[in-house]
């Protein structure tokens, strides 16, 4: 079985240790981080957020080191700037019009085209690429990974509260994107070549400039070989991300080795997938989700059990059954977005609520 490395990008918030509010003074952690970490830190278009990359990772215990390492220099270098680091989907008070855009050329033609729509982008996501061997194969992959989203989406949701207000919704921040073009579920594509062909056609026409701004829940880097999941709020913790990255990677690996056995996942229509990624947004793993193949409603939790039991033969080839079953943890402690409503009921202070995402942000580091 092939690699399937792992690539793995986490976007933070920088807070005022004082107010609890976001801080646009990225720009200090970025040049300070650059000496040390190149380019595995860099500026995002609000200056509150900043974004860490790992390299390409061989297997899931390498991508838990290098996460592990980018967060703690990033900590320490908001520490030496009288900062803090958050990772949550959204920040639980700050107003994105308070905030201040990082100065380039690339983030002024995007306002310049989106106006608001870019300006309120103010959220926090976690992007992990998987590796594959040809783009063909690729696309057979991601046709049929798009019906899990939604599972991984709910394990991932940790954005509860957005401008000071508690929305309902785990994840708000699927809400705040969705205002973008060429967000959300992908369509299916028969072909890498159909999907290329896609891109060139909005190029040609300027919808866009490159395949970089196709900003799919997932979608075929438009450079490297990889698969691109992009649907995920940052989680708290290191854990979280790594068993979601873990999780990715074993349905890729599960879905590749069906293929090379003529066998294959069934396909779903994007409008069905849909309706499980708001019910994901919504409730989280409190969710009922649709099992489309029984026409039914199932509760979350019975569906993570047949999502371990689909890649279960794959884990030890992957080494990754210890970060796959973490899962289980996630289901008994609740996602970050469970962890924040429960801080807010108890104190009834967003501020409060700031300080458990700092630190939940440290554990484990």
């Amino acid at each position: 079985m092939p690699l399937f490395t792992i690539g793995i990008e986490e976007e933070f918030q920088t807070i005022d240790p004082v107010t609890r509010e976001l801080r646009s003074h990225m720009s200090k952690i970025v040049e300070g981080g650059q000496i040390i970490l190149q380019e595995r830190v860099k500026a995002e278009m609000h200056q509150a957020v900043v974004e860490v990359g790992t390299n390409i990772c061989h297997n899931i215990q390498e991508a838990r080191a290098e996460v592990t390492e980018l967060r703690r220099h990033i900590i320490d270098l908001a520490d030496q700037n009288n900062l803090l680091v958050a990772a949550a989907g959204t920040h639980p008070f700050s107003d994105w019009q308070d905030q201040l855009i990082t100065p380039s050329p690339h983030y002024d033609s995007l306002i310049d085209e989106m106006r608001d729509v870019a300006r309120g982008n103010l959220i926090f996501g976690l992007h992990v690429h998987v590796g594959i061997q040809t783009r063909n194969e690729g696309i057979q992959i991601l046709n049929a990974v798009r019906y899990f989203l939604p599972h991984i989406y709910a394990l991932s949701t940790n954005s509860p509260f957005w401008c000071g207000r508690n929305t309902g919704f785990k994840s708000y921040r699927s809400k705040v994107f969705d205002k973008f073009p060429r967000t959300g579920i992908p369509e299916f594509f028969a072909s890498a070549n159909e999907y290329d062909e896609y891109i060139d056609l909005l190029v040609k026409t300027k919808c866009i400039d490159s395949g970089k701004k196709i900003w799919w829940d997932i979608r075929l880097h438009p450079y490297y070989n990889t698969i691109e999941f992009r649907i995920c709020d940052i989680p708290m913790r290191v854990d979280e991300t790594i068993c979601l990255a873990a999780l990715m990677q074993a349905l890729v690996a599960k879905i590749y080795k069906l293929m090379k056995q003529n066998l294959n996942f069934r396909s779903y229509r994007k409008v069905l997938i849909n309706e499980n990624k708001w019910r994901a947004a919504r409730y989280g793993i409190q969710a009922k989700l649709i099992d489309f193949g029984k026409q039914e409603e199932v509760p979350y939790s019975d569906l993570c059990d047949e999502l371990l039991d689909f890649v279960d033969d794959v884990l030890d080839e992957l080494g990754s059954r210890q970060e796959v079953a973490y899962i289980k943890e996630i289901l008994k402690n609740g996602t970050g977005a469970d962890r924040q409503l429960a801080v807010f009921e108890e104190t009834n202070d967003l501020k409060s609520v700031v300080d458990y995402i700092v630190q939940e942000t440290k554990f484990g580091i």
